[in-house]
């Protein structure tokens, strides 16, 4: 099961597979970080996939 890195709090396969950096470590779960900083690093990933 996937964790936060940050607390060790688990997190969905689905959070980890939109979240996770490039090591599938998920740096920080919705409990660790500002909602509107999950949604900025969203729109980022959506733009570099895109391109």
């Amino acid at each position: 099961m996937p964790t936060c890195e940050h607390c060790n709090g688990h997190v969905s396969e689905r959070f980890a597979q939109v979240f996770a950096d490039e090591h599938d470590r998920v740096l920080a779960c919705p409990n660790c970080a500002a909602n509107a900083g999950i949604a900025e690093v969203a729109r980022e990933r959506a733009r570099a996939r895109g391109s």
